[in-house]
């Protein structure tokens, strides 16, 4: 591996595991086994490493999200709980990359809080390419009330986040109970089906 890669590879660990505030670069370049100075040589300071492994991880959780098993078959109501479903399983992982993501959203670091929103923001954009192609198909087809969009994906955003919080405080089977129930809720908001047999939605 080259230098470059090392130090992404110390860094992240270290992030993950200690966080911003936690990690000296000291340590990062003692776990590569050079000395700090040589760090500048790769990366301009310890915001630019940081953003930089916060960056990737950011890819590597697209790439899981968008790696989703959704056969095309599914109704759209299955591709959506599926997706859903995909977000709440990196989240309960034990990666050093789901770990920095987690320690990042909940405790961002002051001077680095806009840049992370910024990254997460554009995180969320890719994602919903995807999101807004099931919505419009489960529109068409008459599964799926017609809905602003924007609506629409914000709504399914909070379910995300409700994932993300509910999963710390709740063991496997009330998470999923209550994750379920939510489902139900929000489900029943937006489907066609939903409102044919007069549910009635503010």
């Amino acid at each position: 591996m080259s230098t470059v890669t090392d130090i992404k590879k110390a860094a992240l660990s270290l992030f993950a595991h200690k966080g911003y505030e936690g990690t000296a670069l000291s340590e990062i370049a003692c776990g590569v086994g050079i000395k700090k100075p040589s760090l500048y040589a790769h990366f301009g300071s310890k915001d630019d490493l940081f953003l930089t492994v916060f960056k990737e991880g950011l890819k590597d959780y697209i790439a899981f999200i968008q790696g989703a098993p959704i056969a095309a078959s599914m109704t759209a109501e299955e591709k959506l709980r599926r997706i859903l479903s995909r977000h709440g399983l990196y989240y309960k992982q034990h990666t050093e990359n789901a770990a920095l993501i987690k320690r990042a959203a909940l405790f961002p670091p002051g001077e680095l809080a806009e840049a992370l929103r910024s990254e997460w923001r554009l995180t969320e954009k890719v994602m919903d390419r995807d999101l807004v192609a099931v919505f419009e198909e489960g529109m068409a087809n008459g599964e799926i009330r017609a809905l602003p969009m924007a609506d629409l994906l914000f709504s399914y955003h909070c379910l995300i986040d409700g994932f993300f919080i509910q999963i710390f405080y709740h063991k496997d089977q009330d998470f999923e109970a209550k994750m379920g129930s939510a489902w139900k809720i929000f489900w029943s908001g937006i489907s066609a089906r939903g409102k044919a047999n007069g549910v009635h939605h503010c």
